[in-house]
């Protein structure tokens, strides 16, 4: 069943709270000064016009940047929460990334991979999260699209651990020459993780932030 793990601020309460604190009480001392230079000024030689302006204009500024400080944090909270919602929205659905990553689930991991060009040679090639290679063979060699399924066993044999691996697709012309191609996974989001504060897109063991989705289909 899709769960969604609770979120945290990315910006520690007591921080913003001590930092409020501090400027409130800036405000407050900068006011009771001011009062009592009211209080105890000359009558003889009150205070210059043009410098209890200013003093007042501080004032105002102080005030003022309090008043933005609160808009921006109330503006932060909605935006994480809006986020939070947005990223909710793809449980259960199937989404498609095209950074090479795919889960290996219970011995399987899929991916699809295109070549713009008739190639002469393709090799694809598994590396594991640490970009070490586990798995390397050879790949298709007409342009377009292509699957390629992995049961997750290393050029020796050994049955890999489940976790996020990368397919790789170097492909060459018969003259050499490179030949471009492009790397896709998909699977269906199960969990929304949003411990860090920025939501993350779980599928089996492989986690994906929203901007790394290249496409969502309903399933």
């Amino acid at each position: 069943m899709p769960t969604i793990t609770p979120t945290a601020s990315n910006v520690p309460a007591a921080a913003q709270s001590a930092a409020q604190n501090q400027l409130a009480g800036n405000f407050d001392t900068f006011l009771t000064l001011l009062t009592t230079q009211l209080q105890n000024q000359d009558p003889l030689n009150p205070t210059d016009t043009n410098q209890f302006t200013q003093q007042l204009v501080e004032f105002s500024q102080v005030e003022q940047q309090i008043n933005t400080n609160d808009h921006l944090k109330t503006l932060i909270t909605q935006g994480a929460s809006q986020t939070a919602a947005y990223a909710v929205s793809y449980l259960g659905k199937s989404v498609t990334i095209t950074n090479g990553n795919a889960p290996l689930r219970g011995g399987a991991a899929n991916w699809s991979y295109g070549l713009g060009t008739q190639a002469a040679r393709t090799v694809l090639t598994v590396t594991d999260a640490n970009g070490n290679a586990v798995f390397s063979t050879a790949g298709e060699t007409a342009p377009g699209a292509h699957g390629f399924a992995w049961n997750g066993q290393n050029s020796n044999g050994t049955q890999l651990p489940d976790g996020v691996y990368t397919l790789h697709v170097t492909a060459s012309a018969a003259d050499g020459t490179a030949v471009s191609s492009s790397v896709a996974a998909s699977g269906v989001v199960d969990e929304v993780d949003m411990t860090s504060g920025t939501p993350k897109l779980l599928i089996g063991p492989m986690a994906i932030s929203l901007s790394d989705v290249a496409g969502v289909a309903s399933i």
